[in-house]
This record gives C-alpha cells, sequence and structure tokens, in this order.
C-alpha cells in the first residue's frame, strides 16, 4: 500500500478523505489562522504573539493554542504562569493581562524548563486534546503557534483543526525563502488558503541616521516566492529591540507594534466568520 500524500484529487484509494475533529461542545470558535514557518529560527511564535495581541487590540476575542510542543515559548512571551485546572467537563485555558486564552504544554509542566521527550504520536495527540478537550468558551481569532517544519504536527493540526487561513512566517535569504516554498506546498496539498507571508527580521533601522539596512539582502527571494504563488507579503518586520524587550518581559499583549498592522487588517477583512 502506497504511503498517502493526503491529496484525494490524485488518489486512487477508496478511502474516505480525513476529518476534522469538532472543539469542544463549550467552545465557539469562529476563525482558526495556523502559523508555520519552514524552519525555525525565524520568528514564528514573536509573529503569532504580535497577531494575536494586534486582534485583541482591535476588540477580538483572541486565543493561542500553542502546538510546538517540545518548543513552547508563547506562554512567556505573554507572562502566563501557572497550572492549568480541569474538571470532568474539560480543561480551562490561562489568560494573558489583556485577556487572550492560551494553553501550552510549558503549563502543564512541573518545572518549564523541564524538557518533553515524546514521540510523533504523542505530541500529534495532545495538539489533539488542545483543540478538543479545552473548554475556548466565545472566541473570534484562535492562532495556532505550529512547529516549524512540514511534519508530524502541522500535518495533524491541518487534520484535526478545521484551520481557515495560514500564515508563512520567513526571513530574507534566499536558503529560508527556498523552504517556505515547502510550506506553502504543503498548505496547497491540504486545500487550505495561505493568506500571506510575513518577512521577518527583515531589516535594520539605524539609529543614528534613519537609514533603512537590509541585513539579510533586499529580500527578493521573498517577493519572488510571493509573486509565483500569488500571495501578499503581509508584513516587514525589522529588528527592533522593543520586540526583543516585549518578548523577554512577558508584555507581547501590551505593545503596540506597528509594522504587524497591514496583517491584522488583512486577517480582518479577509477570513469568513465560520462556527467551528
Amino acid at each position: 500500500m502506497s504511503e498517502c500524500t493526503h491529496n484525494c484529487n490524485t488518489c486512487g484509494a477508496k478511502c474516505s478523505a480525513p476529518q476534522t475533529d469538532n472543539p469542544h461542545e463549550l467552545s465557539r470558535i469562529k476563525r482558526v489562522v495556523a502559523v508555520v514557518s519552514g524552519k525555525g529560527g525565524v520568528g514564528k511564535s514573536s509573529v503569532t504573539a504580535m497577531l494575536a495581541g494586534a486582534m485583541n487590540k482591535k476588540g477580538y476575542r483572541t486565543a493561542v493554542l500553542d502546538a510546538d510542543i517540545t518548543g513552547a515559548s508563547i506562554p512567556k512571551m505573554y507572562d502566563v504562569h501557572g497550572d492549568v485546572k480541569s474538571d470532568g467537563t474539560g480543561i480551562f485555558p490561562l489568560e494573558s493581562k489583556a485577556g487572550i486564552k492560551i494553553i501550552s504544554s510549558n503549563l502543564l509542566l512541573e518545572n518549564e524548563s523541564d524538557p518533553i521527550v515524546w514521540r510523533g504520536p504523542i505530541i500529534a495527540g495532545m495538539v489533539k486534546q488542545f483543540w478538543t478537550d479545552v473548554i475556548w468558551g466565545d472566541v473570534d481569532y484562535m492562532f495556532v503557534d505550529c512547529p516549524p517544519g512540514t511534519g508530524d504536527v502541522p500535518l495533524t493540526v491541518f487534520q484535526s483543526i478545521k484551520v481557515d487561513g495560514i500564515v508563512v512566517v520567513t526571513t530574507p535569504q534566499s536558503l529560508v525563502s527556498m523552504i517556505v516554498e515547502k510550506a506553502v506546498n504543503m498548505a496547497n496539498m491540504m486545500k487550505i488558503p495561505v493568506l500571506g507571508i510575513v518577512e521577518n527580521m527583515s531589516y535594520v533601522v539605524c539609529p543614528d541616521c534613519g537609514k533603512r539596512i537590509d541585513v539579510f539582502g533586499s529580500g527578493k527571494a521573498v517577493g519572488e516566492i510571493a509573486q509565483k504563488f500569488s500571495l501578499p507579503v503581509l508584513a516587514e518586520i525589522p529588528y527592533d529591540a522593543r520586540l526583543v524587550e516585549a518578548a523577554d518581559g512577558g508584555n507581547m499583549d501590551s505593545e503596540q507594534f506597528d509594522y504587524i498592522a497591514p496583517a491584522a487588517d488583512i486577517l480582518e477583512s479577509g477570513l469568513p466568520i465560520k462556527s467551528h
């Protein structure tokens, strides 16, 4: 038996297409956006936190499902700590100071620095539970922070959760941008709309003269991929000391980052409301 390609249009097997799971019966989630990257180290979690914060500031009820089980960083960015509570009904997410609901593997550990040494199926199972067993309540925008690559967990997210759109995060280097194409192709294979690309670490502004410096080049490779797939570049995020300080200090939901605003505007206008 050949391995499943997850593309039903080119498959001759007599199997049923995979069905997404329903969220908890007490969860009413209108839109789900997955934030992905072709490789690690491009600032995907920072972009997730900024997008959630931007939508929260627009007045939307916002949540983050941290699907990066072995590399969770979302709770620290929001200064959210403590034990996740549960009862016979389900699991309750914690909230940031601004009211962003969060679930993450780090919130389940006795010590946040303890490693999670699990194999793929167990990790995938936890991601499913974050969707099906957590009582999210009313959420306008849920952001799913996926681990990098196109492996088990992103596949689990796409097959288990009714994702309305994907934001791809990259940096300007040609090598990284080449890997972006894999993430875009995976999304197309799964028939999930790609909303656009966020170019992180795009440039530096000289503190003395204000000149823009393209540390990793002009981002030409990102533009070529965006053009090839007819995708917008949603935002160009520079190196910014405020961003580093906000992430390290757990203040990602209190800072306002104007350069993520175009992406937030597209999310606000470009996604239909659905009942998950």
